[in-house]
């Protein structure tokens, strides 16, 4: 729904252009979200009260860097969940890439990523964070690893799979958990993702796609007590303490 956001400043004109944003020139926009260019890289931002805090992508610092050097390795939930073991290193794609966080797990971990976002300007933030990322020296590597690509999964996952040479042999999804108690929404940055893109109402068809693509396996990411997506049940499920990875498996993934 990339209406509902406004580039800002002449450095997001070619931008804008490519992405099928609305642009307006330094100072003019009313938007309610705002993409601008800061010394710190791209940002998406907000009334404050509402939104909170701009949002970026950064995989260099913060809590991105922390992980990088403490995270646990492959003994995380999401490691697990994906197949990464000892001698087990899939190709992924991150069907509903979001911020980018998981997949940076992944690909520090040495898989191959593909990410894949349908909201154009959170793609925005991803692309700008990744180039970031290729620039510095202690992530370069990693982000060798990583490639973003534009567009809706649940509708064209395989064209865009195939468009980018990718044969995943793990898909990972982390659909939008449809909250209808509005209170639920605790953490601001949530507002601007259901904002942007609304509920995943579309979740079963997304899953539907993404057990046709992977060659080994899908792996969903649920809130610890939600229903699984409606479709055919999980083989296995991880739980974690606020979360839970639903597995569905076509067959084990080999050491190399």
């Amino acid at each position: 729904m990339s209406e509902a956001v406004v580039a800002v400043g002449e450095p997001l004109r070619d931008l804008a252009a490519r992405l099928g944003l609305a642009w307006q020139a330094e100072g003019d926009a009313t938007a309610a979200l705002r993409l601008a260019m800061t010394p710190e890289g791209l940002a998406l931002s907000g009334e404050a009260r509402h939104y909170g805090a701009p949002i970026r992508v950064d995989f260099t610092a913060g809590k991105a860097a922390h992980r990088r050097r403490f995270g646990g390795g492959r003994g995380q939930l999401v490691a697990k969940a994906c197949g990464l073991a000892r001698g087990v290193t899939p190709s992924i794609v991150d069907a509903t890439a979001g911020l980018g966080r998981d997949a940076f797990v992944l690909a520090t971990l040495g898989a191959e990523v593909l990410l894949i976002e349908r909201v154009a300007a959170i793609y925005a933030l991803l692309e700008d964070g990744l180039g970031r990322a290729s620039a510095n020296t202690e992530t370069a590597e990693i982000a060798a690893r990583m490639r973003v690509a534009q567009g809706d999964a649940a509708r064209e996952l395989a064209s865009l799979v195939a468009r980018h040479d990718i044969a995943p042999q793990v898909v990972h999804l982390d659909p939008m958990f449809p909250h209808r108690d509005k209170s639920a929404l605790v953490k601001k940055e949530m507002r601007v993702f259901r904002d942007l893109a609304g509920d995943d109402d579309d979740a079963p068809r997304l899953l539907e796609a993404a057990l046709d693509v992977a060659s080994h396996r899908v792996v969903v990411k649920r809130p610890r007590r939600a229903p699984p997506i409606e479709g055919p049940a999980p083989h296995h499920v991880l739980e974690g303490k606020t979360s839970r990875y639903d597995l569905y498996v076509h067959r084990s993934l080999k050491p190399e």
